[in-house]
C-alpha cells in the first residue's frame, strides 16, 4: 500500500474559485519546496494547465467516468508518484457528477474513491450567517464525504470575515483554513471555452501561476492545509501502469504527436500508452514547425483551439500537404476535436488539410457532455461495434457532421446520432477519449502504424 497525503479542493457550484485556489495551493506548496502532484476531477483539459506551471509536472485528469471508478486510484498513484503532496481539484459542484447518474464522476464520488479529505471553497461575497448552514447541509449529505476544511473566498473585510467564522464554530467546528479578500484579484483571461490555456500565455500564464500562489500562500494557512491531507489514509490499490495495459508491438514505428498552443489538448496517458506499446512519440507544432518529424509512421492530433489559430495553420501549406500525402499513403491518423477541424477541407472560410470531407465553422453554441459511443466502422482505433465513453466540449460545427463510415453512434437528447468520420486509415471525430479509460486504442494505432512502416 502507498500513502500519499492529499486533499480535494471542492465547492458548492462552479465560479466559487476552485481553480484559483487549488493552482495557489499548489504553487505556494511548490514554493515551499515540496513535490506537488498537481490533478483534476473529470474532463477539463485547461486547468491541468496551470496546475503544470505551478507544480513543474504534468497535471492529470481523473475521471470516472471515462476511465471508470476502479482505475481512478490507480491513475492517482501513477501521477502522484514521488511527490510530497498532491492537491486534486474538483470539478463543478462537490456533488455534481455525470446528468443522470447520480455520483458517477462528481467530485465527491472522486473523494471518495480516493479516500481523501475535502476541503470546501466558498463564495462568501454576499452571506453572512448562512455560510454556516451551507456548509453543514454539504459535509452532511454524504457521510461517506469528509469535508474536513472550509476556505472563504471574497471576503469583503475583517468583520465579514469575523461573522463567518463565528457562524462556523456555532454550527459544527469545521475548521477554516484560509479567508480570501473580495479584492484580491488574479488576471486569468478567458474565452469562449473558458480559460485560455496556460501553453498559448506564456509569460502571462507564469505570472498568473505566481499571483495565485502569492495569494494563497498569503491568505491560506498552509501548515494546516498540509496536516489535513497528511491525514489520508494508505491506499491499498497498486499504480496504475501503461506497459501492463498493453501489447508490445515490433518495430518502434515513429508516432508524431500534434501540441502547441492550437492543439493543447492532450491527456497525458495517451502519450504514455503509445510509448508502452512499442511506439516511438516525437512531439511537433503544427504552428511551427513546416514538415512532419522525419520518419513519421503514424500521426496522433488532439483538440485545442485551431479556430484562434486559422490564419497561421492554413498558411503553413507544406505541413498540410505533408500531413494530406501521409493519409493518402494510408498512415494511421487519429484525430479528435481540434485535430478534426484540422484534418476538414475548411475553417472558417480557410483551407485546411483537406484529409477528411467535411467544412467547419464557428458557432455559438456549446456542444459539451459525456457520450457513451459504439464504434460503427472498423478503424485504426477500434474495431467496429466497440463500446467506449468519451467527452464532447466545443463551439464549432461540421458540415457534414458525419461520413458516409461513421466513426461513432450513440443516443443524443434527440435521439441517436452518428458523428466522424472513417476514411481509409483516418479516424477524425468530435469525441474526446482518455485512453486510460480503453488502453487496446493504442495498441491498435501503433500496430497500424508499424505496419505502415514495414510496407
Amino acid at each position: 500500500m502507498v500513502n500519499i497525503p492529499r486533499l480535494v479542493v471542492a465547492a458548492p457550484s462552479s465560479g466559487a474559485g476552485k481553480t484559483t485556489v487549488a493552482t495557489g495551493l499548489i504553487a505556494a506548496l511548490t514554493a515551499r519546496g515540496l513535490a506537488v502532484s498537481p490533478h483534476k476531477v473529470g474532463p477539463d483539459y485547461i486547468d491541468p494547465g496551470y496546475h503544470a506551471l505551478a507544480a513543474g509536472r504534468p497535471g492529470r485528469n481523473l475521471d470516472a467516468f471515462m476511465c471508470g471508478p476502479d482505475r481512478i486510484a490507480p491513475l492517482f498513484l501513477h501521477g502522484a508518484a514521488g511527490a510530497d503532496v498532491a492537491v486534486v481539484e474538483g470539478v463543478m459542484g462537490l456533488y455534481d457528477g455525470a446528468a443522470g447518474r447520480g455520483e458517477l464522476a462528481s467530485t465527491a464520488h472522486v473523494a471518495k474513491l480516493l479516500r481523501a479529505p475535502v476541503v470546501l471553497v466558498v463564495d462568501a461575497s454576499s452571506q453572512s450567517r448562512s455560510v454556516a448552514a451551507l456548509v453543514h447541509g454539504f459535509a452532511s449529505w454524504d457521510p461517506e464525504v469528509r469535508l474536513a476544511g472550509v476556505i472563504l473566498n471574497r471576503v469583503a473585510s475583517d468583520r465579514h470575515e469575523q461573522l463567518l467564522r463565528e457562524a462556523l464554530e456555532e454550527g459544527g467546528g469545521i475548521p477554516v483554513l484560509g479567508s480570501v479578500r473580495r479584492s484580491a484579484t488574479v488576471a486569468t483571461p478567458s474565452r469562449h471555452l473558458g480559460l485560455i490555456p496556460a501553453v498559448e500565455r506564456s509569460e502571462a500564464a507564469l505570472a498568473a501561476v505566481r499571483d495565485m500562489g502569492e495569494l494563497i500562500g498569503a491568505s491560506v494557512d498552509l501548515d494546516a492545509v498540509l496536516e489535513l491531507a497528511r491525514t489520508a489514509p494508505e491506499l491499498p490499490d497498486e499504480p496504475w501502469s501503461a506497459a501492463a495495459e498493453v501489447s508490445v508491438v515490433p518495430g518502434r514505428p515513429r508516432v508524431a504527436l500534434a501540441g502547441g498552443a492550437a492543439f493543447s489538448f492532450s491527456y497525458a496517458e495517451n502519450a504514455e500508452l503509445l510509448a508502452a506499446a512499442g511506439a516511438e512519440v516525437v512531439p511537433f507544432d503544427p504552428l511551427r514547425d513546416a514538415e512532419l518529424p522525419s520518419g513519421t509512421a503514424g500521426l496522433v492530433i488532439g483538440g485545442g483551439f485551431p479556430e484562434m489559430y486559422v490564419g497561421e495553420l492554413s498558411a503553413n501549406e507544406g505541413l498540410r500537404m505533408a500531413i494530406r500525402e501521409l493519409a493518402a499513403a494510408g498512415a494511421p491518423v487519429a484525430a479528435e476535436c481540434a485535430g478534426l477541424l484540422y484534418l476538414g477541407r475548411e475553417l472558417d472560410g480557410a483551407a485546411m488539410c483537406g484529409v477528411v470531407d467535411t467544412t467547419a465553422r464557428m458557432s455559438e453554441r456549446l456542444t459539451l457532455g459525456y457520450r457513451e459511443a459504439v464504434a460503427l466502422t472498423d478503424s485504426v482505433l477500434a474495431p467496429v461495434g466497440s463500446r467506449l465513453r468519451g467527452h464532447e466540449f466545443h463551439r464549432t460545427v461540421c458540415e457534414p457532421g458525419a461520413g458516409p463510415a461513421p466513426a461513432w453512434g450513440w443516443r443524443g437528447p434527440a435521439g441517436p446520432q452518428t458523428e466522424g468520420f472513417v476514411e481509409g486509415s483516418v479516424h477524425a471525430s468530435y469525441l474526446h477519449l482518455h485512453w486510460a479509460g480503453a488502453p487496446e486504442l493504442a495498441t491498435r494505432f501503433v500496430r497500424a502504424a508499424a505496419a505502415h512502416a514495414a510496407s
